[in-house]
């Protein structure tokens, strides 16, 4: 069947030589000069595809370009004066497959239609398709997940595929950037040609424009042959700019005209050589908040921001997880030649499913493979995955002779019982006597406080007083332990405003704030204990509780305990 195209300009003679050498590609063609008549000839006949130019006498181009966007998935492409390039980045946006510059080049001109009959064929390839085409399973097999924020953006993925149009993909660090990218250029016509990545960070600034552009032997110290660059590798192919948030603004000026005009010149060349590539960037940094501090130059931003496709991060997408997990492991037991791939417990799979992943895909791929190397089999469990606990619990490791481990509730109640004893005893006592007394009451705190311990080590800087202050009066006494006694007073008042609701749990009512409220006090109060009496040392803190230093950490800052709020 023959091909058909629809051309639209308004200079005869330009018109005349596009139809001659659609002619000779085969393909018939029909002619309109005014935006009316393209109206006209649309509604009247079918074509495969169609030119325009963006300034007609009646009207603009890109109001046809919206027209058949919005009506039919027939590629559409633009033709634009020199300092036109913002309206063609419009018409891009708008739904146009292509542009090319004026004046007009054949061989420019002939790599566009061959590229728009690539997508025409691609197109009767997936209509044709009975049920799943193979796009959508190349699409199924490398873009894992089918939660509900990646249906959207699979099918984004395929609309961008057809298209030459730049594209900008954000998103933060370990989302798939590279992988979509890969994905638009194996789905669109120039999946026959060269795919070239480059990580615009890893590139040493004074070797930049040899990389992109390449260099003539002789033109410069070390330049002993001839070097294709960057952009000759990717001709009619894509090429992708990884991390371009990383270019200096020397190097973005030279980018910006081989964008616009495509078009390179090596260093030491004195002409310059067109290439037929499609750029598509990506970053994880903000590059709008950039342009505004004046780091990245906004007309690039432009060129390379004609559409932008934001990737979830992982945290958004958590049911993809258990299946993002197995393809993984099955990727590491071909890579690393394993019998059989591991699999993931159900508690490791939830486990996986509650984190964070701050590194989102890349973090889930690292630890996976952590985890397949400590594992001592084919089973994953929680204990080889080597993620912090959720909600580290307390345990006993001092009373290793107890066989019942013994309640964290039950202990609560009976360090509860030992703070009322020790109030009562207080209250009881008008004055104190002498500073024996005081020493035994510095001394019996710890054991009341501290029931995960069979025996309480006592430290220095607790128990610390002069021979002298035994034989010395009560106001004496006071002002030789004025540490120690402000220490036991401020414990106790600590306590003291939790009495009235501890005394309420024993007389048969409950907290009037909730268990969880009143759990979290009690473990509280033992904590700044345990912290006040080791001079806020809290590795020996951490062993007065029976407990580890990083289970010990990790409470104090969820309890919002810190040293600055008891000075």
């Amino acid at each position: 069947m023959t091909t058909t195209a629809l051309v639209v300009d308004d200079e005869v003679d330009l018109c005349r030589l596009m139809q001659i050498t659609l002619t000779k590609m085969g393909i018939k063609s029909d002619v309109a000069y005014t935006l009316s008549q393209a109206r006209t000839f649309w509604q009247d006949n079918d074509y495969d595809f169609c030119l325009t130019d963006l300034k007609l006498p009646d009207g603009s181009g890109l109001e046809l370009v919206k027209e058949i966007s919005n009506s039919s998935n027939i590629p559409i492409a633009v033709i634009t004066a020199h300092g036109s390039m913002d309206l063609a980045i419009e018409a891009l946006k708008l739904g146009a497959f292509d542009f090319v510059n004026k004046p007009l080049e054949l061989p420019r001109l002939r790599q566009l239609v061959e590229n728009a009959i690539k997508v025409i064929h691609q197109d009767n390839e997936v209509h044709a398709a009975p049920e799943c085409s193979p796009e959508q399973k190349m699409l199924d097999s490398r873009l894992i997940g089918n939660s509900a924020v990646m249906h959207p953006l699979k099918n984004t993925i395929l609309k961008l595929a057809r298209s030459q149009a730049p594209v900008f993909l954000s998103g933060a660090s370990g989302t798939g950037k590279e992988v979509v990218a890969r994905l638009i250029h194996d789905l669109s016509p120039r999946r026959d040609g060269s795919f070239v990545p480059v990580n615009c960070g890893a590139i040493p600034s004074e070797l930049m424009e040899s990389e992109f552009f390449g260099h003539k032997k002789g033109s410069f110290t070390g330049a002993v042959a001839d070097k294709q660059g960057l952009f000759q590798q990717a001709n009619g192919g894509t090429l992708f700019l990884d991390e371009v948030a990383d270019l200096p603004l020397a190097m973005q000026v030279k980018l910006l005209r081989a964008i616009q005009e495509k078009t390179v010149r090596a260093i030491g060349d004195t002409k310059e050589v067109p290439v037929d590539i499609r750029i598509l960037s990506a970053t994880h940094k903000d590059l709008s908040q950039l342009v505004q501090d004046g780091a990245f130059r906004q007309d690039l931003y432009y060129r390379i921001n004609v559409i932008e496709l934001k990737l979830p991060t992982l945290n958004t997408r958590r049911d993809d997880i258990p299946v993002l997990a197995d393809h993984f492991l099955a990727m590491i037991a071909d890579d690393w030649q394993l019998e059989s791939p591991p699999s993931l417990t159900i508690e490791a799979c939830e486990r996986l499913q509650r984190h964070n992943f701050a590194g989102n895909v890349r973090e889930l791929r690292n630890l996976l493979e952590r985890a397949v190397t400590l594992a001592e089999t084919s089973y994953i469990d929680v204990s080889h995955l080597g993620l912090p606990d959720i909600e580290p619990e307390l345990v006993n490791t001092q009373e290793q002779n107890h066989s019942s481990a013994i309640d964290s509730s039950e202990l609560l109640a009976r360090s509860v019982e030992n703070q009322i004893d020790v109030q009562s005893k207080k209250n009881s006592e008008q004055t104190i006597q002498s500073g024996n007394n005081t020493t035994a009451q510095v001394k019996q705190r710890p054991t009341n406080l501290h029931p995960y311990r069979t025996n309480t080590n006592h430290y220095p800087s607790m128990v610390q007083h002069s021979s002298a202050s035994n034989n010395s009066s009560s106001t004496n006494v006071a002002n030789t332990y004025d540490e120690e006694s402000l220490l036991a007073s401020t414990a106790q008042q600590e306590t003291s405003k939790d009495i009235s609701g501890l005394q309420e749990l024993f007389d048969g009512q409950l907290p009037s704030q909730g268990l969880e409220h009143y759990l979290q006090e009690q473990e509280k109060q033992l904590i700044i204990t345990a912290l006040k009496q080791t001079g806020w040392n809290k590795t020996q803190a951490a062993e007065l509780l029976g407990t580890t230093f990083r289970s010990l950490r990790y409470r104090m800052k969820k309890l919002e305990i810190s040293e600055d709020a008891f000075d």
